[in-house]
């Protein structure tokens, strides 16, 4: 299993105590998938950029073990003395990098406020298995975790940042996920739970009259206290 960065002074109880502070501390009425009466309403996520080594390796990892097709290929045009990737992760939704003559590194990226964390981008249900013989085929450690609500791959992309790849748990609608995600989380607040879980998920489903299957997923670690 691949060993990730950890905060110091952390630890799986640790990590439970903090959340059952927030949980008993949290404003619930807040919580909720209505848009709130905002000044601005963004449509979606258009594309996220971020810094990356050289071309090489970053279209080995996100294009030809990850399957994002490179769509788009310039110069910065901020900085024309580096190139612009574009990669399609599935949806028509982009992932920019930019990339020099830079060295790739595993060593884990400093965190701190501002800083990104990790990008997750969701697999099928039925190929998380294949998912996970692909990494280890080229030789990439990885965790798997059952995170209550959905199922989480985490490893790491050629330049030491966290990569989670996550599967839904059941057949969700897309138009009705965050609808589903906020029923659940006032279910969990009900029960007084550290966080949502399976059961939470399956009540919210039933709740909101939706008849979403349950996908044939392997046993994973469940809880939380994995990555920091």
């Amino acid at each position: 299993p691949w060993d990730p960065p950890r905060e110091p002074g952390g630890g799986c109880q640790a990590v439970r105590d903090d959340m059952k502070d927030m949980a008993d501390t949290t404003d619930t009425s807040s919580v909720t998938a209505d848009r709130p009466d905002s000044p601005i309403q963004t449509t979606g996520t258009d594309h996220i950029t971020i810094w990356g080594s050289n071309e090489t390796d970053t279209i080995a990892f996100y294009r030809d073990l990850l399957g994002m097709p490179l769509v788009l290929k310039q110069p910065n045009l901020d900085d024309p003395s580096q190139t612009h990737l574009f990669f399609d992760t599935g949806d028509g939704r982009i992932l920019t990098v930019f990339v020099g003559d830079r060295q790739s590194t595993q060593q884990p990226q400093r965190g701190g406020v501002g800083a990104v964390h990790h990008l997750c981008f969701s697999v099928a249900p039925s190929d998380f298995e294949d998912v996970i013989a692909a990494l280890e085929a080229d030789g990439r450690g990885y965790n798997v975790f059952d995170r209550g609500v959905f199922f989480s791959l985490y490893t790491q992309d050629n330049n030491g940042l966290i990569i989670e790849l996550s599967t839904d748990k059941y057949d969700i609608p897309s138009d009705r996920r965050g609808e589903v995600l906020a029923k659940a989380q006032e279910l969990r607040v009900a029960d007084d739970a550290d966080y949502a879980k399976d059961k939470h998920l399956a009540a919210a489903l039933e709740a909101l009259d939706l008849d979403a299957h349950a996908y044939d997923l392997p046993e994973a670690t469940s809880g939380v206290g994995s990555i920091n």
